[in-house]
């Protein structure tokens, strides 16, 4: 019997390695999209449809949490002067690692695995040690895997292209749209 996966799914985009590689290794894969670090709605929902339309593609399926940008901005509120790629994002990688592994372990899912070390603007080995951590203290093992190795992510962007899945040009969340230099505003909670 093959084992149950739950994949991770940052965007659909980096979900094209490693969802037929996942399952090619024999895991039932199916996708979870958090999303809520996500900004502006319309961006999500952009997204929310690629991981749809990647999932039939896949012919499997995904869980799409629903949209709560405010609940992810009061978690990583503290942190918001932080650089890309500081505290902060440790902050988003464990909020959504963490809600995968409370819906893997409430839904009897076997393993868990993310989709975000694809990406060659984030530290792999962070979001394992992250992504260990949350899956363990859900009782799920964690698949450890870098899938920006031996060209993973140009192979994304390739069958990303060829999928015609959306692709974004930035991580997600309100404080990545920030320029250097930048007006842009800080989101302000929708109360």
């Amino acid at each position: 019997m093959r084992r149950r996966l739950l994949l991770h799914v940052c965007c659909a985009p980096d979900a094209t390695v490693p969802w037929p590689a996942l399952a090619e290794d024999g895991f039932d894969v199916k996708g979870f999209f958090y999303g809520g670090n996500i900004h502006p709605a319309d961006e999500w929902e952009r997204r929310m449809d690629a991981v749809k339309r990647l999932a039939l593609l896949m012919g499997s399926e995904a869980t799409i949490v629903p949209y709560e940008p405010d609940s992810w901005l009061d978690m990583t509120r503290e942190a918001a002067s932080e650089p890309e790629g500081g505290e902060r994002c440790s902050i988003c990688v464990g909020v959504q690692l963490g809600a995968a592994a409370e819906y893997a372990r409430a839904n009897g899912y076997d393993c868990l695995c993310t989709t975000l070390s694809i990406s060659p603007h984030k530290n792999p080995g962070r979001i394992n040690a992250i992504g260990a951590g949350r899956a363990r203290a859900a009782g799920v093992e964690w698949i450890c895997r870098v899938w920006r190795k031996n060209g993973g992510f140009g192979l994304s962007a390739a069958r990303s292209v060829k999928m015609g899945l959306y692709r974004q040009n930035y991580c997600g969340c309100v404080y990545s749209m920030r320029r250097p230099g930048g007006t842009d505003k800080a989101y302000e909670r929708r109360d």
